[in-house]
């Protein structure tokens, strides 16, 4: 007898332009979060530290003021209000202060208002115009996969996305979508720079690689610092399980996406494939290195 398949969810990407004024930010994201509920949304993602412009183009002292305890954020405090009362999953990007730490960090924040737990942003960049060493410590939580009301997500943030090795890590653990949060956009250093089409496909691939749908959320518009300005390209994307382009906003618009899978259906598909059946983690060493090299070197 066959079984019966059937389990679906429709998840959402948001982007939206960010200035100096806090409250208009979350607004406009509380705006989209309800936009995409209503066109029957139970996962949506907003874009990383939407509460403020991006503000690691410039290294100000007084911008670590912005930071909060993961336990008294007002941005995770609001959300959470807001999952309760559209029942839907917000995972919240937020700017985290732990004693003397500081963190790019993200709430799992499920559909009756609870938050499941904090992801510290695991790989942080530093280059022109994405300063983040200077604002924030290496997460020390480790991949984080969460078991939320319509499905089991993991979410790992902007600089993440480059990396194989953070989307698998979660594959492992059982997440059956995968979901960044971002802020990226032209590159000071290099006008004629575009990595747009080069950031869609990287994880075009984490999800082909492991047959899961992915959702990606950009910010839009141009944000002037001291420094430099970076005018966001937004593209934020819904890909399918093979990697397929499912949904994808402009580089310039405000823009809620919706996409809806049956997760049943591409957890046979998983299984049938073979990939993660024929994997040979004993032969993976060399990952656990820097140089490729599986001995130490004195």
């Amino acid at each position: 007898m066959r079984p019966t398949i059937g389990r679906t969810v429709t998840v959402a990407a948001t982007q939206m332009a960010c200035g100096w004024d806090r409250e208009a930010n979350v607004s406009g994201v509380e705006r989209l979060v309800r936009a995409a509920a209503a066109r029957g949304a139970q996962i949506i993602l907003p874009q990383e530290l939407f509460e403020t412009p991006y503000f690691c183009k410039d290294q100000k002292q007084d911008l670590f003021a912005l930071a909060h305890p993961a336990a008294e954020h007002p941005v995770i405090a609001r959300m959470s209000a807001l999952a309760r009362e559209l029942s839907v999953v917000i995972p919240t990007s937020f700017f985290e202060r732990a004693q003397n730490a500081y963190y790019n960090s993200l709430a799992m924040i499920d559909a009756d208002g609870s938050v499941l737990g904090v992801y510290r942003k695991s790989h942080i960049p530093d280059g022109p115009g994405y300063q983040e060493k200077y604002y924030f410590n290496p997460g020390d939580t480790g991949f984080q996969v969460y078991r939320t009301r319509y499905a089991a997500i993991g979410c790992a943030i902007c600089w993440d996305q480059w990396f194989p090795e953070s989307a698998r890590a979660m594959a492992l653990k059982g997440a059956e979508i995968l979901f960044y949060p971002t802020a990226i956009g032209s590159e000071p250093q290099d006008g004629s720079l575009d990595s747009q089409a080069h950031w869609t496909r990287v994880m075009q691939g984490h999800a082909g690689a492991n047959l899961m749908p992915l959702v990606a959320s950009n910010r839009i518009g141009r944000e002037e610092g001291d420094a430099c300005g970076i005018t966001f390209y937004g593209s934020s994307f819904i890909a399918g399980p093979t990697g397929e382009l499912v949904a994808q906003a402009d580089r310039e618009s405000e823009t809620v996406l919706t996409a809806s899978f049956d997760l049943d259906r591409i957890a046979a598909q998983r299984a049938s494939w073979g990939i993660f059946r024929d994997r040979r983690p004993e032969l993976y060493g060399p990952l656990l290195t820097l140089d490729g090299q599986t001995s130490v070197h004195r």
